[in-house]
């Protein structure tokens, strides 16, 4: 589980937007860019070449 404060300062090291952490699949999820950072034992890893693109569904589901 990642802490609320870290999530509150952590942001796209791409586009600087804010982040949404998904728990399940343990992600951060840039809106903006369409891409999902993975948590490594606690640990985010902000690198772009580490982030997978999200799917059209996976990028619809979150406006909804």
């Amino acid at each position: 589980m990642i802490d609320k404060k870290l999530l509150d300062i952590l942001a796209c090291p791409l586009c600087k937007s804010p982040l949404i952490y998904d728990k399940h699949r343990q992600e951060l999820i840039c809106r903006a860019d369409r891409l999902a950072f993975p948590i490594r034992d606690d640990i985010p890893v902000m690198l772009e070449d580490e982030a997978r693109e999200l799917s059209s569904e996976e990028t619809d589901a979150l406006y909804k």
